[in-house]
């Protein structure tokens, strides 16, 4: 369906105007082949298998993503397969490999990609990147992009619940001409609460700003710079803490999720409301300059560049695990851990788990 949404004409699809029967009926006889079971692969993957579609996965062999596949109910040798196997097996290759990894593989899945096969990816970079990855498939093949806005894990959990998360969709190459029926199918036979349209270069901008902005970078950088001036403060670490991390996530961005941020700044004290609208713009407007920036890193291709040679290095992973435990033992994250721990629901979860053991 088209909808306006601010001055804009979108197409957005809705499981209501797409419903699963469709989609199986589309795909009944394509066998479709999950490579990698990394981030995205498992909720994928389990989503298709549980909505009824034919489903293999290929994994390195005895990789810890191997020995999960196996964990999650894969056989080996009847719809686990190493990736070069399934890469041979599927019509519908689903490339959810990392970027890295999609880059290190290429040359062998590229001899699978035979005429008729399709070819899909959840993340637009090793396409809209190119020259950088190598990564030039054949013109007699589909290729096409459903990118759930989250993480595999929410996919799963969401789908688990009866829910579901949006997802971004795109057509790169229409071979056969059911390249569309293809995509949304998958959209829906993942789970997708609803999918919009998006093109494989908008796809992989957006994410990457995303990702290093307002999802993960940014929000990191703002946590820690208000726990830093409460702690210099006086401040103790419990308070700091609940004012800069868990009243934000445990109770305003649900509410935020669920009714908006004018409706939470119409529904807060007044003290609170005057503050937060004679604050956000100061925000904004130190922050836009950061945010242009970014984006000109990402849409230039340089920040892809950076990022392919930094995880070609041979010791990447020991420096990323050195990286990310400086967050892990910072005294933000380390008093977050208390703290969750000290939520009711988990308390209860714990003495749940005491009676059960005993």
């Amino acid at each position: 369906m088209k909808i306006k949404l601010g001055p804009v004409e979108e197409t957005i699809i809705t499981r209501e105007e797409f419903p699963l029967w469709k989609a199986r009926e589309i795909l009944n006889k394509e066998t479709i082949s999950v490579l990698g079971y990394g981030v995205q692969g498992p909720g994928q993957s389990l989503n298709l298998k549980d909505n009824g579609f034919q489903v293999i996965v290929g994994q390195r062999k005895n990789s810890f993503s191997w020995k999960k596949a196996l964990e999650d109910g894969w056989i080996e040798g009847e719809n686990l397969f190493s990736l070069e196997e399934a890469s041979k097996k599927g019509t519908i290759l689903m490339y959810l490999l990392s970027d890295a990894g999609q880059i290190s593989f290429w040359p062998t899945l590229n001899k699978s990609l035979t005429e008729g096969k399709s070819l899909y990816f959840s993340h637009g970079f090793g396409l809209t990147f190119c020259d950088k990855t190598k990564i030039f498939p054949p013109k007699n093949i589909d290729i096409f992009l459903v990118a759930p806005k989250g993480s595999g894990t929410s996919l799963r959990r969401l789908f688990k619940q009866g829910k579901g998360i949006n997802s971004s969709y795109a057509i790169y190459q229409d071979y056969s001409g059911k390249s569309l029926e293809k995509t949304i199918s998958i959209g829906i036979g993942i789970g997708s609460g609803y999918l919009f349209e998006t093109s494989f270069e908008n796809e992989v901008y957006s994410d990457l700003v995303g990702e290093r902005g307002s999802l993960m970078g940014a929000i990191q950088g703002i946590f820690a710079a208000q726990y830093h001036v409460l702690r210099e403060n006086g401040h103790s670490p419990s308070e700091s803490f609940n004012e800069t991390v868990e009243e934000l996530t445990q109770s305003l961005m649900p509410l935020v999720s669920e009714k908006g941020m004018d409706w939470m700044y119409s529904n807060c004290s007044t003290t609170a409301q005057r503050g937060a609208l004679d604050w956000w713009k100061k925000f904004r407007d130190v922050t836009l300059p950061v945010f242009r920036q970014l984006y000109n890193e990402v849409s230039s291709g340089r920040e892809a560049k950076r990022i392919i040679d930094s995880n070609s290095h041979i010791d990447y992973r020991m420096k990323l695990k050195k990286e990310l435990q400086s967050i892990h033992n910072s005294e933000l994250w380390e008093v977050g851990k208390i703290i969750r721990n000290l939520r009711p629901e988990e308390k209860k979860k714990c003495s749940y788990n005491k009676k059960k053991n005993s």
